[in-house]
């Protein structure tokens, strides 16, 4: 994806992401309210989720009351009219709460669903956004798990909208009940889960703090992998490869560690939560069993007590689950929140078109001025010093540079990149056939790709492919050799035929004789557009109209290749390498 801002994967926008209504804008200022948005985001369908979630529930209260009346009016009244009845009814209700309890998990899988595509779509959407300062910000490991593990947790703590309100309306109606039957029993119920999570809070601290860590390592951990694949084929070359998979490793069991203790640390939270619902059940259950032998309640009030108990333990398990899931998802929610968070190098700022036609671009931090319809090539002993003036001109970062005479920064931005790609050997090549992987937009034909991979010496890929342009290339090209992915990122930029097109380094991974035919056909094809390249091959800075040579950032000289070459020592030691050359410089 060369840096104009508008190279993606296929074109059209005609697919189902088109129909997709906006996810709309989150509230990233701090990871409850951001989930809160999410919450928001979906009324109806979360309301609907609270409202079967609660049925269920209270519904689970129901049959406790039912068995305690098939007892009391049926089997100790010897009433067997009444038993069939309350039997009856205890079977409808186990209909009802099983409708219910299906309505509820349809219910909240939707809600869930709706929150993970939601997050996905804002987080791709903000990525999207800052173009070229995503990687400066985010490292591909981070950004990798938070599309494949974060969303999801983020997306398991909306069901404390559906069962988790649920259980605490069941939880207070039981208490309530309970104060009825016996106010021991009820105060016993309306303590023993505060007094739960006070006992677990501190661990539930404890294990964020640890996730939070785990999270950091497993991001860098996987952007390292991510490195060691994409760069296999030149760490095998320089023998590097048992180096950096011995660090990986060292790093593999950094992770497996920290992960052991986050397990740790959970396995007491499970632990301590069992231990505490058990007493808790096992409380009531003695209590209850005291107040039939005084007499103060019935054996069927006794049945109702251990059936509530026992069902208790269900939204008990909700709660705690809840504060887990609550726990889990904010480690998720703070790193979501802080790539929401990370603004652009510069916001789009003018409205201004730019210039009708060609016109020139001046750099005056540099002093470079690139003349329209001219091929110019920018020669640095520190390349940094050349890219940073392409990122200025190509408006990817903040400056005072102007295009025609107008500030860059005063010029919509959407403009600037529609006329101006900047093409580097870090674009990304997406996964696809060839013939997508050149024309990434679609709306050419074979002939004129053809054409553009003959321009950039990438002809023998096609043929070196067993489908030609239908042969399928992998992410990142990494079933290409590193020169193979080179001239193929080359070739797109020159069928793209922007304005303005910056190349850096287009032919570093060539031989020399295939890059003196690159770069006649490359001037050839670009003649009366304006070229920048940025390099040290002489064979490049040969067919250049004109030489900007930069020291410390700055422009030192100005010239042809040949006329810098005899007349400027440090061009000529930095270009061609020392003075023996010299020679050939003047045939």
């Amino acid at each position: 994806m060369e840096r104009n801002g508008q190279r993606t994967e296929g074109g059209g926008g005609t697919g189902t992401a088109a129909r997709l209504p906006s996810p709309g804008i989150p509230d990233t200022r701090g990871p409850w309210h951001y989930l809160w948005w999410l919450i928001a985001a979906q009324p109806r369908r979360v309301l609907t989720g609270a409202f079967w979630g609660s049925t269920w529930m209270v519904g689970m209260m129901v049959p406790p009351y039912l068995l305690a009346r098939a007892v009391d009016d049926g089997l100790r009244a010897g009433d067997r009219g009444a038993l069939v009845l309350w039997a009856g009814a205890l079977a409808a209700m186990g209909a009802v709460n099983a409708l219910t309890a299906l309505m509820r998990h349809r219910t909240m899988t939707l809600v869930r669903l709706d929150a993970a595509l939601r997050t996905l779509r804002v987080v791709a959407r903000h990525a999207a956004h800052l173009g070229a300062a995503l990687p400066r910000r985010v490292s591909s490991g981070e950004l990798t798990t938070l599309q494949s593990a974060d969303v999801g947790r983020i997306a398991q703590m909306l069901t404390c909208t559906g069962p988790g309100v649920g259980a605490v309306i069941a939880y207070a109606g039981v208490a309530v009940f309970l104060f009825t039957v016996s106010p021991l029993l009820a105060a016993v119920v309306a303590l023993g889960v505060p007094l739960l999570s006070v006992t677990i809070g501190p661990m539930l601290g404890r294990l964020r703090g640890r996730q939070n860590d785990y999270r950091r390592h497993e991001g860098e951990l996987t952007t390292l992998a991510g490195d060691i694949v994409a760069g296999l084929r030149v760490l095998r070359g320089l023998g590097g490869q048992d180096r950096f998979a011995a660090r990986y490793r060292e790093r593999s069991a950094d992770l497996l560690r920290q992960g052991h203790r986050v397990g740790t640390t959970l396995s007491w939270v499970e632990a301590v939560t069992a231990t505490l619902s058990v007493l808790f059940v096992a409380s009531v259950t003695w209590i209850s069993a005291r107040l039939v032998l005084a007499g103060d309640i019935t054996v069927g009030d006794m049945v109702a007590v251990h059936g509530y108990v026992a069902v208790l333990v269900l939204p008990v398990f909700f709660l705690v689950e809840g504060a887990g899931d609550l726990t889990h998802g904010h480690v998720c929610l703070v790193r979501v929140v802080r790539l929401l968070g990370h603004a652009p190098a510069f916001t789009h700022g003018g409205t201004d078109p730019g210039p009708d036609g060609p016109a020139e671009l001046v750099d005056p931090v540099s002093g470079v001025r690139i003349r329209p319809g001219e091929v110019t090539a920018l020669v640095s002993p520190d390349p940094a010093d050349a890219i940073e003036v392409v990122d200025r001109l190509g408006r990817y970062t903040g400056s005072d540079a102007t295009w025609g005479g107008v500030p860059l920064r005063d010029i919509d931005l959407d403009r600037i990149r529609e006329r101006v790609l900047v093409a580097d050997n870090d674009a990304h090549l997406f996964a696809g056939t060839l013939r997508e992987a050149v024309a990434v937009h679609g709306g050419r034909d074979d002939a004129e790709i053809t054409e553009a991979l003959r321009v950039a010496g990438a002809l023998d890929v096609v043929t070196a492919l067993r489908d030609g342009l239908d042969s399928t290339v992998e992410a990142q090209g990494r079933d290409l050799s590193g020169g193979q992915r080179q001239r193929v990122r080359l070739a797109r930029a020159v069928l793209a035929d922007p304005e303005v097109l910056f190349l850096i380094e287009p032919t570093s991974s060539v031989d020399a004789r295939t890059e003196a035919d690159i770069a006649d056909r490359l001037y050839r094809a670009r003649r009366g557009r304006t070229t920048v390249v940025v390099g040290t091959s002489p064979l490049l800075l040969d067919g250049a109209d004109r030489v900007v040579l930069l020291d410390e950032g700055r422009v030192a000289a100005t010239g042809t290749h040949r006329s810098l070459s005899v007349g400027h020592p440090g061009y000529r030691s930095l270009v061609l390498r020392g003075s023996d050359q010299d020679e050939e410089v003047s045939t």
